[in-house]
Formats: C-alpha cells, sequence, structure tokens
C-alpha cells in the first residue's frame, strides 16, 4: 500500500478527490496548473522570438558587411618583433584609409602591428555606407548566440509569471490562514466543555 501513494499518483494529490479539500485548495491546485502551463508557453515564445531576431540580424550583418582592403596613413606606432609577430598582444592602433563602394574616402583607427609601415595593406570590415564595423560572425557563431540570447530572454520572461504566481500563492494561503483562525475561534472554545 506504501508504494501506491509514492507511485505516479501522488504527483496528481492536489486533483484527487477529498472531503476535507476546501474551495481554496481547489483553486490553488487550478491556478497553480495554469501558472506552469502560462510560464512554460511565455519562455518558448519569448526565447524563440528573440533567438530569431538576433539570428536575422546576424544574417543580415554577414550578408551586407565587405571585407575592404585599407592603407595605413602612418607609420604604426612602436617597433616591429619578429618574435612576435602574430601576437595580439604586439598589435597598436593606427589610422588606415579605404574607399567605400560608392568612391567615398574613410578614415578610422585599426589594430595593426606595432611598426609597420604607411601605406601597408590591412583588412577593414565596412557596413553598406563604408563605415568600419567588426567582424561579422560566422553561421555558427551567429547560431550559438542568437541561441543564449533566445535561452536568456525565455528565463527573463518566465521570472515574470513566476513572481505573479507566487504573489497569488501567497494570499491565498493568507486568506486559507484567516479561514483556520476564524474556525479555531469558533470550534476551540468547544474542547473544553463535556458532553454530559
Amino acid at each position: 500500500m506504501a508504494r501506491a501513494v509514492r507511485g505516479p499518483g501522488r504527483w496528481l494529490w492536489r486533483w484527487r478527490r477529498n472531503p476535507l479539500k476546501r474551495r481554496s485548495d481547489r483553486i490553488e491546485s487550478w491556478f497553480l496548473l495554469a501558472s506552469w502551463a502560462l510560464t512554460l508557453l511565455i519562455a518558448v515564445a519569448a526565447g524563440a522570438v528573440v533567438a530569431r531576431s538576433v539570428g536575422q540580424e546576424l544574417a543580415r550583418e554577414r550578408a551586407e558587411w565587405r571585407r575592404v582592403e585599407a592603407h595605413l596613413t602612418e607609420r604604426a606606432p612602436g617597433t616591429p618583433r619578429d618574435d612576435l609577430r602574430d601576437n595580439r598582444s604586439d598589435h597598436v592602433w593606427a589610422t588606415a584609409r579605404w574607399t567605400s563602394a560608392d568612391g567615398a574616402p574613410h578614415t578610422g583607427q585599426i589594430r595593426v602591428p606595432a611598426g609597420s609601415a604607411a601605406g601597408t595593406p590591412v583588412t577593414v570590415w565596412t557596413d553598406r555606407e563604408g563605415r568600419q564595423v567588426t567582424r561579422p560572425t560566422t553561421a555558427s557563431e551567429a547560431r550559438f548566440r542568437a541561441s543564449l540570447v533566445g535561452v536568456t530572454a525565455a528565463v527573463g520572461a518566465s521570472l515574470i509569471p513566476v513572481a505573479a504566481a507566487r504573489a497569488v500563492r501567497r494570499r491565498l494561503e493568507e486568506r486559507r490562514l484567516e479561514e483556520w483562525g476564524a474556525a479555531w475561534a469558533r470550534l476551540g472554545p468547544q474542547w473544553g466543555r463535556s458532553t454530559s
């Protein structure tokens, strides 16, 4: 018999018939079920919408941003070090100039190896207007970033119905305690009396 209590039926105890179950218990059980369903629905919807939006924006960037060859306008500060040529810590900021697709000249700061000569070709990523941007994300990086932002949005959005459900359940518990207090005030004094 003890196994039956521990079995799958114990998860449904809120919906079993019981003569001692009050109206507030029934309301709370259905409210709990509805709040979990609503939380799940909101979390999935928010996560999917945000992940899709981020994914589309990153795909647009990949499609529109272009790699352009720029040239340093001046010698980069510092001295070149052959042994650390590929080390990013040996890179400095220098000014480069490039031409956008419409022929407009642009300049901007870019990280280059220290001591690079003026006129050295460097790669710059630009948007449609020729303004300098960061390197666009790869498809796999975009999927990971969209998923991460989507999960964060889902968790954040689910906090709202969870907080609301907790507030309602707290109010139901307060009301239940008030009902118990009223019942005790009515029946408690009768316990001391004899029945004869």
